[in-house]
């Protein structure tokens, strides 16, 4: 068995690298999209810059428990790169997790590659994907929609 902690997804969006740059910069976009189903977002602190940091928190509106987590922004190159680190403020899942989105114009949208590393033992990784599924679903919903105004 692998202990290699890492997952990868792919995905072509109907978008421009620019709008998709946006998705993962802006606050209060993320907070918009990132939270998988049944879950709710509050950003308590961002600044997208390389060296500038996030807060966050997730809170599962069934049960109403959360979690919190934070990182860097480690490299930010408009339209084609962000790469960040994830900590969990929960200390039953330690580490430093590395996320790297890489954007590329195609012919018919935007190509979109995420590595996320480091994840926690605890965490299944197919739980990791299926919460990127759900949160991809929702970043689709977001910049796809071309709404002239």
């Amino acid at each position: 068995m692998s202990d290699d902690r890492t997952i990868r997804l792919h995905r072509v969006l109907r978008t421009t690298p620019d709008k998709l740059y946006r998705a993962f910069t802006e606050a209060d976009a993320l907070a918009k999209w990132l939270p998988p189903y049944g879950f709710t977002c509050r950003v308590q602190q961002h600044d997208a810059r390389v060296g500038g940091g996030f807060r966050m928190s997730f809170h599962n509106f069934g049960s109403g428990k959360g979690h919190s987590f934070g990182g860097e922004y480690l490299e930010l190159v408009p339209g084609e790169l962000i790469h960040y680190t994830d900590r969990f403020d929960d200390p039953n899942l330690p580490g430093v997790l590395e996320v790297s989105v890489r954007l590329k114009p195609v012919s018919c949208g935007t190509e979109l590659a995420i590595t996320q590393s480091g994840i926690p033992q605890a965490i299944p990784l197919e739980a990791c994907y299926l919460g990127w599924q759900e949160s991809l679903a929702q970043l689709a919903q977001l910049v796809e929609p071309d709404i002239p105004g």
